[in-house]
């Protein structure tokens, strides 16, 4: 599976370590939340709002780094739409990676 890494953020800054750290620090403050969001309406089989916190959550994931992983959160986030829970385990499993990423930074 793809690691999460800081090259896109590290790039955007073109070298500005304040900048850096804003977004990192942005992420941090908000992944937990729309993780947990996430969690309560896929439980409660929301998927119209569980669909809208996966895009929100898809652009961090995009920011860190994770292409395939992108791809699957749209495919995830379309099949909410259409009332489908396809690719949950991996989506899931996307969350867990990230989350342990954002531990050790």
């Amino acid at each position: 599976m793809e690691q999460p890494n800081l090259n896109y953020i590290q790039t955007l800054s073109g070298g500005d370590k304040s900048f850096e750290d804003k977004i990192i620090a942005i992420i941090k403050s908000e992944f937990p939340t729309e993780e947990h969001i996430y969690f309560k309406n896929i439980k409660v089989q929301n998927y119209q709002l569980t669909a809208e916190i996966v895009h929100k959550l898809k652009h961090k994931i995009s920011i860190l780094g994770l292409e395939k992983s992108y791809n699957v959160a749209v495919a995830f986030e379309n099949n909410l739409l259409d009332g489908s829970t396809e690719l949950q385990v991996e989506f899931e499993s996307i969350l867990l990676t990230i989350t342990n990423f954002l531990k050790q930074l």
